[in-house]
């Protein structure tokens, strides 16, 4: 008895890598819903609740500096190599390679520009935000802090929000905005929120950031995700306008490519009649000129091969044969030879 093979998970990942590349006829775009500005507003809420906390130095501020003095680099020393590793994950450099990877290859499978346009407006939104907000607040970081209790904010830092968590939330939750069914969208968005929340505290364990920092973080990157739908209008414009460049550039080309001049077709010329000798009426006739015999190559000779029989017979010049006096031709008079004896 025969009985089929049972396909694993990662046969049936490969069965679904390996299908013909084709433009999804509708792609799911996420909308503006009232959910997702529930959301947007209850994030935009919980960013401003951490800063106005930092500001007016409270019990969040108090906690930031217990947590530094318990330097958790020293409590745990035995991880500390393993989250220098770890912390990668949230550099901008190296994650957004990883993803624009993997997007790439994804657009042009399905031969569609949305996943890189929406990471470069999602990476762009994160640069002005995030950037404006650490010069903005000017906070120090822990290794740099000057007055025990204080916020260090104004002082010309560059840390608050914490950069490496924002981009954990953004670069990584991209994957699972941009996924195709409903189960691969929860399952990624678990995925990125663990690996973020990994990025924030691997940064707080280094002390290269406070725990309100890591907040914050989590809050920007969050709003950027939340806030993309809105920009969804103006990626298929771009994308529409990159493929209509596209299609002018390959036009261009085609006709600046040098057209093959065609070949003249030469008319059969026509003979006129000739009168014959006698000075009757000639025929009309129009003929074409005979063919021409195919020229003989070089190395052959000029006319027409022959066989042996039917070759001229040529007689040499000459007789090759050496003279001899004593010998009388044919036709000719024997001479009388003499008498010997007697």
């Amino acid at each position: 008895m025969r009985t089929e093979r049972k396909l694993t998970r990662l046969d049936r990942v490969f069965a679904r890598l390996d299908r013909e590349p084709e433009r999804p006829a509708h792609i799911d775009v996420p909308r503006m819903t009232r959910h997702r500005i529930v959301l947007f507003s209850a994030t935009l809420a919980f960013y401003g609740a951490i800063v106005w906390a930092v500001v007016i130095t409270s019990w969040l501020v108090r906690l930031d500096w217990q947590v530094m003095f318990f330097r958790p680099y020293q409590q745990w020393a035995e991880i500390h190599a393993f989250v220098d590793y770890y912390v990668v994950l949230g550099q901008r450099g190296p994650t957004a390679v990883m993803v624009a990877a993997w997007l790439g290859w994804r657009s042009w499978r399905q031969h569609t520009l949305r996943p890189l346009l929406a990471l470069g407006v999602s990476l762009l939104l994160l640069n002005i935000t995030v950037g404006a907000a650490k010069i903005g607040m000017g906070r120090l970081g822990p290794h740099y802090a000057t007055t025990i209790g204080s916020n260090e904010m104004g002082l010309g830092g560059d840390i608050f929000p914490s950069g490496h968590t924002a981009n954990a939330v953004v670069t990584w939750g991209i994957l699972a905005y941009l996924a195709s069914t409903p189960r691969a969208r929860r399952w990624l968005s678990a995925l990125s929120a663990v690996t973020s929340l990994g990025v924030g505290l691997s940064t707080v364990y280094l002390g290269t950031h406070w725990l309100s920092d890591v907040l914050l973080g989590w809050a920007a990157g969050l709003l950027i995700l939340l806030a993309l739908p809105w920009f969804e209008p103006l990626i298929a414009r771009s994308e529409a306008w990159l493929f209509a460049l596209r299609d002018r550039l390959r036009d261009r080309r085609a006709g600046a490519l040098p057209a093959t001049a065609p070949v003249p077709v030469e008319a059969p010329v026509l003979l006129k009649p000739r009168p014959t000798a006698s000075g009757d009426e000639a025929a009309a006739c129009e003929a074409s000129p005979p063919a021409r015999s195919p020229r003989a190559p070089v190395y052959l000779a000029p006319g027409p091969h022959t066989a042996r029989g039917e070759r001229t017979p040529v007689t040499p010049a000459g007789s090759r044969r050496p003279p001899h006096t004593d010998r009388i031709g044919r036709g000719g008079t024997p001479t009388a030879r003499p008498l010997t004896g007697g």
